[in-house]
C-alpha cells in the first residue's frame, strides 16, 4: 500500500551516520520499531496494525517465555504520518536507539523509501544492521527489481493477489465490463497494471470501461468517481483502495446505487465493513491471506482474546501473527538477534499458520508464499465479524500456495560469511 517516491539526500546521508549507542538495558528486551501512520487520514489503519502487533507480541512470545531463554519482545510505535520523509526520520531514530527490527506495512511508497535506506545503511554500517519486516506493502517491485537481503514480505504481492482475483472473475460469464479505480501511487498503479494484464490473458472479451487513479488520502468526496462508475455500465469494479480512501469510495458507490460486485484488496474492517453493511452482502469480495470464516479453532480462540483486550478493534491481519511467530522462531534458530543470522534463519522457513495452512518464505526474493482466499461479505455463518457489525468475510474459494511458481527478477546480494 506512499505518496513520495524519493527520500531526501540529506536524510539518507544522516541515516547512514545513525549508528546506535548500545546499552546494557537495551540488551534485555528485543525491540521492534513500528513505523506506520498513527495520525492523519490513515491513523485508523495504523492503530489497527499496532494493536494487532502488541497483542501478538504479548500472547505469542512474552507470555510463553520469550526467546533465547527468556528475552522479551518490546514493540515501539513510531508515527510516520504516512510520509516517506517522516518514515526516514523515524528509521534514523530507531537505529540510533539500537533497534534491529523494523515493521511497516501501510503504503508501498513508504516501503520503497525504507528498503532503499535500510539497504544503504546496512552496507555502510555492518556493525549496526537492521531487518525490514514488511507486513502489508505489496508493490511487486519490492521483491523484484528492488529486492534486497534485508527485506522480508509477509503478505502476498499485488500480482499474486490479482492473479487469484481474476481467476474468479474469469469464471463469471456475466461480467462483460470492468471499471478499475485506485490510489495514485506505486501500489495503485501496480494493481491497475496487473488487472489489465491478467484480464487480457484470461478473459480478453471483457471490456475495461474505466481505468482511473485518484490522489491518495486527499479526496473528501468520491461522488464524482462513483457517478462515472455507474454511468460506465460496469458489471464489476476492481480497487486496491485501503483505509479512509476505501471507506470514502465504498460509501459513494453505495449512495450512487451501484450494485455491481466490487473486487477488492482491503475492503474489510477499519470501518469499511460497517459502512457497506447490508449493501455489501454478496457484493464485496476480498482477496486476502488467512481465512476468517470459517475460522480454525485456534484462530477463533485467539480472536476472542483479542476482542476482550481491545473491544473496539479487530484482529484483521493474520499475517501480523505470522510475522511475530516466524521472527521468534528465526531468532531462536539463529541463537542471537544478529540481523544476518536471523535473516538466514527466515530464508526458506516453513511453518503452519494459526489458520492451519502452510507458510513458506521463498529464499530467492523473500516473498511469503501462502494460501490466498477470495471471500464475500455476509451476515451468515460469521464467527469472526468486522467492526462489531455482525457482518464478516466468508471464504468462497482458495488458491493453495498462491504464487509458488510466480517469476521474480530479484538478484539479491547476500553478505559474506
Amino acid at each position: 500500500m506512499g505518496i513520495f517516491r524519493k527520500p531526501a539526500l540529506a536524510l539518507a546521508t544522516a541515516l547512514a551516520l545513525a549508528v546506535p549507542a548500545w546499552s546494557a538495558g537495551a540488551a534485555d528486551t528485543i525491540r521492534i520499531a513500528f513505523i506506520d501512520p498513527l495520525s492523519g487520514p490513515f491513523a485508523t489503519t495504523g492503530e489497527s496494525g499496532l494493536r494487532s502487533f502488541q497483542y501478538a507480541v504479548e500472547e505469542l512470545v512474552n507470555k510463553k517465555g520469550g526467546v533465547l531463554g527468556g528475552r522479551q519482545f518490546e514493540f515501539v510505535p513510531m508515527d510516520n504520518k504516512i510520509s516517506p520523509k517522516e518514515s526516514l526520520i523515524q528509521l534514523k531514530r530507531a537505529i540510533s536507539e539500537g533497534i534491529q527490527f523494523i515493521a511497516q506495512g501501510n503504503s508501498s511508497g513508504v516501503a520503497n523509501a525504507l528498503t532503499d535506506a535500510i539497504n544503504k545503511h546496512n552496507r555502510r554500517n555492518p556493525e549496526a544492521r537492521v531487518l525490514f519486516l514488511n507486513y502489508s506493502a505489496v508493490d511487486p517491485a519490492l521483491t523484484n527489481d528492488k529486492c534486497n537481503f534485508w527485506h522480508f514480505r509477509f503478505d502476498a504481492n499485488a500480482d499474486i493477489k490479482m492473479d487469484a482475483l481474476t481467476d474468479v472473475i474469469a469464471k463469471d460469464q456475466s461480467i462483460k465490463k470492468i471499471y478499475i479505480i485506485g490510489q495514485d501511487y506505486s501500489f495503485g498503479k501496480a494493481v491497475a497494471a496487473a488487472a489489465v494484464r491478467f484480464i487480457g490473458e484470461k478473459r480478453p472479451d471483457i471490456e475495461i470501461v474505466g481505468n482511473e487513479l485518484h490522489p491518495i488520502g486527499k479526496v473528501k468526496d468520491f461522488t464524482p468517481y462513483a457517478t462515472k462508475i455507474k454511468a460506465s455500465g460496469a458489471d464489476a469494479i476492481i480497487t486496491g483502495n485501503w483505509g479512509a480512501d476505501m471507506v470514502g469510495l465504498g460509501k459513494s458507490i453505495i449512495d450512487a446505487g451501484v450494485d455491481s460486485p466490487i473486487y477488492t484488496y482491503y475492503a474489510a474492517y477499519d470501518g469499511i465493513t460497517a459502512t457497506f453493511a447490508d449493501k455489501g452482502v454478496g457484493v464485496i469480495r476480498l482477496v486476502h491471506e488467512g481465512q476468517y470464516n470459517p475460522p480454525s479453532e485456534a484462530y477463533e480462540t485467539y480472536n476472542k482474546g483479542f476482542k476482550q483486550a481491545y473491544p473496539d478493534k479487530d484482529q484483521n491481519q493474520p499475517r501480523i501473527v505470522n510475522v511475530i511467530q516466524m521472527l521468534a522462531k528465526a531468532i531462536d534458530k539463529a541463537g542471537s538477534t544478529d540481523p544476518v543470522a536471523v535473516a538466514r534463519s527466515l530464508e526458506g522457513m516453513e511453518m503452519m499458520s494459526m489458520q492451519g495452512s502452510k507458510l513458506y518464505m521463498r529464499p530467492s526474493d523473500h516473498q511469503m508464499i501462502q494460501d490466498i482466499h477470495i471471500s464475500v461479505q455476509s451476515r451468515d455463518d460469521i464467527k469472526v465479524d468486522a467492526d462489531n457489525s455482525g457482518f464478516g468475510m466468508v471464504t468462497e474459494s482458495t488458491v493453495a500456495m498462491a504464487g509458488a511458481d510466480s517469476p521474480t527478477t530479484c538478484q539479491m546480494d547476500r553478505p559474506e560469511g
